[in-house]
């Protein structure tokens, strides 16, 4: 490490620089400890993290969701940082395989490391990963089957991705559940790649198996007193406006009144305004009026009047949710009725779930939009089924796109692992020892998944290993069993998409890393 002065006196002081071996070593540490970090949390049996914030009320997260670990903690090295954000980008693109991705970019830089300390070149490494990587993608593609044209054998396929996603959460215990609720929900979405109409809604009480799919639309609300419970072909305002009587909205503005009659007109004058504001809203011809902000007495009163249901306060979510599936749009202003976009639906009625009153909007414009109820007891758990479930189904709505599926269980890994040896046996000089490193790489994550379940890995990955010598093998891990098993007669199968971004991700990340000779950190920017 050389401080400011170093390097020819070019850096400012306190800016440091690391080059060669050294910082080539810092990023490889760096990457590897972020790996075995979430090792771990990897496969059916995989442990759980807690994290606790060190912020105001030191909220607590309990969860083994590779994304949301690395997310919540703070990292300080660069190269640690490009895996975290591999992460991050394999949850937005496909929802799973967040732990995959960077505990097999973490193996990749270990046997990474070994080669260049053997006095092989990055470049060289890198070259022989590029080609072990199309091969290992090319030898995958050709084992993925996809039955899209047969409807039943689809929705299996589907149940079967589900149940091997939720395998490895906390809903594991109800899984059959949750994984049906996950398939109806993105059937009933006819392959629209928005997620935005499957809304879902945590109760705490009860148990995960009182969880369940309502074709239709909750809001967390209750409404308004002395207002209709209930309504029939409702036709909805959804709101964003001030309902409060009318103040002056100025910071720091006051109005001066020398007697109580001037303060009595004044207030006469704020309720007029608001009475009009009403009179305006009303002449849209609604019966169900929903807004993001407070509505206080005086204006719910003309409402309740009018015979309008008001609900208040619906959280800004909800509501763009809520005008997304019952085809309104959200207003401000309420001078011009014929530009405004009214949500429809057969009928509005409250429900009970738990000791919880809700609003249950049925038969909405977009037919599609449903809700999932999930109980638990308690927000930790809650709050880790939820997302479980999106997981879950951000997995299918991308099989739902690309309906090619894989075996699971380590199966890929091997199959992959196999094409890249032969590979390597064909090519000559250096990149073939390359080649040999991505392979051990690829076998270590079903060593890794038998060792977070207490198996002997070396004895299953060796097992596996004989099984594959045999064209069209499916033999993964069944962890349930402890033995080696046949994964499509298990039903352990997994998305082909989620599976090769996990591959080429991983790859670019360890390639990135790699490619490091100097690390420069900057001074710190002088206060005061």
């Amino acid at each position: 490490m050389m401080p400011g002065g170093g390097g020819g006196g070019i850096f400012k002081d306190n800016a440091s620089e690391e080059r060669g071996e050294t910082a080539r070593l810092a990023s490889f540490v760096g990457a590897m400890a972020i790996a075995d970090l979430v090792k771990t949390t990897l496969g059916p049996k995989g442990m759980d993290k807690i994290l606790q914030s060190m912020g105001r009320g030191n909220a607590v997260s309990v969860t083994n969701d590779g994304a949301t670990i690395l997310k919540s903690i703070y990292v300080d090295n660069p190269a640690a940082k490009v895996l975290v954000e591999i992460s991050k980008t394999q949850d937005a693109e496909v929802g799973d395989g967040t732990t995959s991705v960077v505990v097999f970019a973490g193996e990749l830089l270990r046997q990474a490391e070994m080669l260049i300390n053997m006095k092989i070149h990055p470049m060289t490494v890198i070259q022989g990963y590029r080609e072990a990587c199309e091969v290992a993608r090319v030898a995958l593609q050709e084992r993925a089957t996809n039955n899209s044209n047969n409807a039943a054998r689809f929705r299996q396929d589907l149940m079967h991705i589900a149940q091997t996603t939720l395998s490895s959460k906390i809903l594991t215990q109800d899984k059959e559940l949750f994984a049906n609720l996950a398939v109806d929900a993105i059937l009933r979405l006819k392959g629209n790649t928005s997620l935005e109409a499957i809304h879902i809604i945590k109760k705490a009480g009860g148990t995960m198996k009182e969880s369940f799919l309502d074709e239709g639309f909750i809001l967390d609300k209750k409404i308004g007193v002395g207002q209709p419970k209930r309504m029939e072909n409702a036709k909805i305002l959804v709101a964003n406006t001030a309902m409060d009587t009318d103040k002056v909205k100025i910071y720091g503005a006051r109005v001066k009144a020398d007697s109580l009659l001037k303060v009595a007109e004044i207030e006469q004058a704020e309720r007029e305004k608001m009475r009009q504001k009403c009179a305006n809203i009303v002449k849209h011809g609604i019966n169900c009026f929903i807004n993001r902000q407070l509505i206080y007495n005086f204006p719910e009163e003309i409402f309740a009047d009018a015979g309008i249901m008001a609900i208040e306060h619906a959280d800004f979510d909800g509501i763009e949710r809520l005008a997304l599936v019952t085809g309104g749009e959200i207003t401000s202003t309420f001078d011009n009725p014929g530009s405004v976009k009214l949500g429809t639906c057969d009928l509005i009625e409250e429900i009970m779930i738990g000791e919880d009153r809700l609003l249950h909007f049925s038969g909405v414009a977009l037919g599609e939009a449903c809700t999932i109820v999930l109980r638990g007891a308690s927000s930790h758990l809650l709050d880790e089924a939820e997302r479980s479930l999106h997981d879950a189904l951000c997995v299918l709505q991308q099989t739902v796109q690309d309906s090619r599926v894989i075996p699971g269980g380590g199966c890929p890994e091997m199959i992959m692992a196999k094409a890249v040896d032969e590979l390597a046996q064909r090519t000559p000089g250096k990149r073939s020892l390359a080649m040999e490193s991505f392979s051990k790489a690829l076998r270590s994550i079903p060593a890794i998944i038998s060792d977070n379940a207490g198996l002997d890995s070396a004895e299953l990955v060796s097992q596996l290993r004989a099984c594959h010598a045999v064209p069209g093998s499916r033999m993964g891990i069944d962890v349930l069993r402890g033995a080696v098993g046949d994964m499509e007669e298990c039903g352990i199968q997994e998305s082909f998409k989620v599976k090769q971004q996990v591959l080429l991700s991983a790859t670019e990340a360890a390639e990135m890393v790699m490619r490091v000779d100097e690390i420069v950190k900057c001074a710190p920017r002088q206060r005061g």
